[in-house]
């Protein structure tokens, strides 16, 4: 029997147009129908109706909208991996947790199957450690507009702003324990709380946030720990590397990286880097004696001599 899905979609035909994305991909057995103000999703099947449907405006080519189709499922209820993180559910933090690595469990085996690749854009940035701070996901390359997929199964933790950060973006939580975080989004299409299925579109890429061309920033996070995507996928073919992966607290997460980058470059592994600009008049010093250090420490933490001429507004890395 032929079923019908009301949406409830208002159309003004005088003012826009519908735009059915990917129409070239319709399913078998799925068409349009438009009667009076409502548009209709007919199927012939129960099993071949959509979970959802986007739509965009033509003459407002930024503004979308999702329609959530399945009224059964309790968004509320039931989280994914609630028992790993404790029925804390909250869409205040990225790592609302704040769970150091020694107090999660020595191996922790994640089961992959079911992953979709969230784009298939190459490798622009890496995980790890950036001049004055850490990276904790991989960029990878897309055009504004490019659809970005769920890499599993889950539930919509955040969808977010951070104009001095990830931008729009977006957290879910996956039912095999993992987080992923898709940043820099120029248009989500997804609610908070709301049930995702792999390779499901959640966003739209883009350019927010700090950014300096489009991208994806993609982060895999355990119990709110980042960890280096590279470790699971192999973004260059755009497949699993296994079909589980070995979570370890002592060699998985950032932390443990972040100290050994500390530790090559001379830092002080109990405390952050700090630096000091350059002003007139300034010696190397009168700098080390105003920041109780030492010359010859000076020399070893920026790379230079004891005779290099120190211009005005350089930044002095003192500890």
């Amino acid at each position: 029997m032929t079923k019908k899905i009301i949406l409830f979609i208002y159309i003004c035909v005088c003012t826009c147009t519908l735009v059915a994305q990917e129409a070239t991909t319709l399913p078998e057995g799925l068409r349009f129908e438009i009667h009076n103000d409502t548009l209709f999703v007919v199927s012939e099947s129960e099993g071949g109706m959509p979970h959802h449907v986007v739509f965009q405006l033509v003459d407002r080519p930024n503004i979308y909208r999702r329609i959530y189709n399945d009224e059964t499922d309790d968004l509320m209820e039931d989280h994914p991996a609630d028992d790993i993180y404790k029925s804390i559910w909250t869409r205040e933090h990225v790592n609302p947790y704040q769970l150091p690595i020694d107090s999660i469990q020595d191996s922790t085996v994640i089961d992959l199957s079911g992953f979709s690749l969230p784009v298939p854009g190459y490798i622009t940035s890496k995980f790890g450690p950036r001049r004055y701070r850490y990276h904790y996901g991989v960029d990878l390359k897309l055009q504004t507009g490019d659809s970005v997929r769920s890499a599993f199964d889950g539930q919509v933790r955040i969808v977010g702003w951070d104009p001095r950060g990830y931008g729009h973006y977006v957290v879910i939580r996956h039912n095999n324990g993992l987080e992923t975080v898709y940043g820099h989004l120029n248009t989500p299409l997804v609610d908070e709380d709301m049930r995702i299925y792999s390779g499901e579109v959640i966003g739209l890429g883009g350019n927010t946030g700090r950014s300096t061309g489009p991208h994806l920033h993609f982060e895999f996070r355990y119990l709110g720990n980042a960890f280096n995507p590279e470790l699971i996928v192999d973004f260059t073919q755009g497949t699993l590397r296994d079909s589980t992966y070995l979570i370890t607290k002592n060699g998985s997460f950032y932390h443990k990286m972040q100290a050994q980058h500390k530790a090559s470059a001379g830092g002080n592994q109990g405390g952050s880097a700090k630096y000091y600009t350059v002003r007139k008049g300034d010696t190397l010093g009168a700098i080390a004696r105003r920041n109780n250090t030492t010359i010859r420490k000076l020399c070893q933490l920026n790379g230079i001599k004891e005779t290099t001429i120190l211009r005005i507004g350089r930044k002095i890395r003192i500890r």
